[in-house]
């Protein structure tokens, strides 16, 4: 592809991003191998981009400076990246923005999607919408396969809803419409906790497929800690379940029938 191509491909989109009001919000905690191959592949669709810089302690935000065109938020203390996500959220508000993508620092995700997910903006736009990843393919972490079948199973009983992929971390979500919702999560465990009080508010949840990559085993980096996140995990789907039994899934069940009467 010549660059002028690149260059009128890269306007197009950006302007798909201004007239959508929608931004790409990347979360990042010690990804400084990855992080400007991220940032840099994200520029080629949109230059409306935040990176929230989780409290990082390596050279993340020597590497950040580099990008002056680019929203940087630094804070110091690692937090989590649930906090990140509503940080990043509250940010893009104040911006002017209506609609994030975000999409993980380390690489895995492919910016070649973000068309993708505005297009899908365009039918769906009150919904999160997921990006689906294909877990059967070669070098998938099992953690990663249990992890997202025991959160699916989860989130289907919340909420109603049968998703292929809900801890995908490539997501669109609507930020002015849950704006207003109260979360209580700062860690991993939020992307289950935003699914589930997000389709509590009658807010829909689209998926879509998209591509991944996962390097080798040697060449992963990743933060999730098995025993503490899916404890955490658990913790707080004994809690939204109990919700859901006392107060959601009546009122889900009152609605359907209405439904049928009419």
């Amino acid at each position: 592809m010549s660059d002028l191509k690149i260059v009128e491909e890269t306007k197009t989109y950006n302007e798909q991003f201004n007239t959508q009001k929608c931004c790409v919000i990347i979360p990042t905690y010690n990804n400084n191998a990855t992080i400007a191959t991220v940032i840099n592949s994200v520029l080629q669709y949109t230059a409306n981009i935040i990176v929230i810089n989780d409290g990082c302690t390596d050279n993340t935000a020597e590497i950040l400076n580099e990008f002056s065109g680019t929203q940087i938020r630094h804070y110091q203390k690692n937090k989590g990246k649930g906090y990140a996500l509503r940080y990043g959220f509250k940010e893009a508000l104040k911006l002017g923005y209506e609609y994030a993508i975000t999409i993980d620092s380390d690489g895995q995700h492919m910016a070649s999607d973000l068309p993708n997910f505005l297009n899908a903006l365009k039918e769906n736009p009150k919904a999160i919408i997921i990006g689906a990843r294909n877990m059967d393919q070669e070098n998938v972490p099992g953690k990663s396969s249990f992890g997202n079948k025991f959160s699916n199973f989860w989130i289907k009983l919340e909420t109603g809803f049968d998703m292929p992929d809900t801890q995908s971390g490539y997501r669109l979500y609507p930020i002015k419409h849950i704006e207003k919702i109260n979360f209580c999560t700062n860690k991993f465990e939020f992307e289950v906790e935003v699914l589930t009080r997000s389709a509590w508010r009658n807010i829909n949840l689209v998926s879509i497929p998209i591509e991944v990559y996962y390097a080798a085993k040697e060449e992963r980096i990743s933060h999730f800690r098995p025993f503490k996140d899916f404890t955490r995990i658990s913790i707080l789907n004994t809690y939204l379940v109990t919700m859901t039994f006392l107060i959601h899934l009546p009122k889900r069940v009152l609605k359907k029938l209405k439904k049928k009467s009419l």
